[in-house]
């Protein structure tokens, strides 16, 4: 070992030593799936898609994430699309929260052709698009569904050329974490009115999300010689975010990070990075760039194994 790859690696060590505080860690809220993940029925009946909706910006509004939304308009049923969606839009938008596109109906690339794609991605911003536009906004995020990039060279490019060419900024994730998994069971359990498992649920969810933040800060501290880059964390709309993300947002704020909008947080160098992953995967972007660097791929915690059956046994 050199003196100067001596020196690099004591100082990576000991910044990795230090409090959180002094690592000035930061992070962008994200919430995929708007207007909810919820059964069909909820998205078409105005007064309970109100009732879910604000429901879950009564529980943000105190905690200050800065958040921003990304939305699939087909999840609200056609009847009542173009008069609901622009109402639960304003409700977000009113809270502080930006919004994005996810898609029109959250269409897996693997199973289309990149015109298909690029066509849900137009369909998606129908009624979001005019929505910003009445408050001086412009649709500006694309959030990837799944985290699907494209699974051969040419789809990708050819994926991300299309939204470069739409005025689209990608909002990437650092912080993945399967809240997915975990909300799709606390859903049944909502469902039989098993306040029990839903603690249970609950409190493993806060814990893997724990376990998730031991793995992902030092190993995205690998790619920048030690210093923690602003991360982005991928959430879901859904029931158990609404009872459980204030204990999320605690467990940030107990290791020190600050709440920064997604604009803030690309703005970190790190972000300029190039990815050129290319898998049939959804993965982070930590991945993707410890991938680039030709550097092997360590995957974070999976959810417990009582969560992973459960999910697999749903109907």
């Amino acid at each position: 070992m050199t003196v100067r790859t001596l020196i690099a690696a004591t100082a990576a060590a000991l910044l990795l030593a230090l409090p959180a505080a002094a690592q000035d860690r930061a992070v962008a809220v994200t919430f995929d799936d708007l207007p909810y993940q919820a059964a069909d029925a909820a998205l078409c009946d105005p007064k309970a898609a109100m009732a879910l909706t604000n429901d879950f910006l009564r529980m943000l509004k105190p905690l200050k994430t800065r958040a921003t939304a990304f939305v699939n308009e087909e999840k609200v049923c056609e009847a009542q699309r173009t008069t609901l969606l622009p109402k639960i839009e304003s409700a977000w938008l009113n809270a502080g929260i930006d919004l994005g596109n996810h898609t029109y109906s959250h269409l897996n690339i693997h199973n289309t052709t990149v015109e298909t794609w690029l066509a849900d991605v137009d369909k998606g911003e129908i009624v979001t698009r005019p929505v910003l536009k009445k408050r001086g906004k412009t649709l500006r995020y694309f959030r990837h569904p799944f985290l699907f990039l494209g699974e051969t060279p040419e789809k990708k490019a050819a994926m991300a050329d299309g939204l470069k060419a739409r005025g689209y900024t990608v909002a990437p994730v650092t912080l993945d974490n399967n809240d997915w998994m975990f909300a799709a069971v606390y859903r049944k359990a909502e469902a039989a009115g098993d306040e029990a498992l839903k603690t249970r649920i609950g409190e493993a969810y806060v814990a893997h999300m724990a376990a998730v933040l031991d793995f992902f800060e030092p190993y995205s501290a690998e790619l920048t010689g030690g210093r923690e880059p602003a991360q982005v964390l991928l959430l879901h709309a859904n029931s158990l975010n609404r009872d459980w993300y204030p204990k999320i947002h605690a467990l940030y704020l107990a290791r020190g990070y600050r709440f920064v909008s997604l604009d803030a947080a690309l703005k970190d160098p790190i972000y300029a990075r190039p990815d050129r992953y290319v898998r049939k995967a959804g993965i982070s972007w930590l991945h993707r760039w410890t991938f680039t660097e030709g550097r092997k791929i360590r995957w974070e915690p999976e959810p417990p194994e009582w969560i992973v059956k459960a999910y697999e046994a749903r109907p």
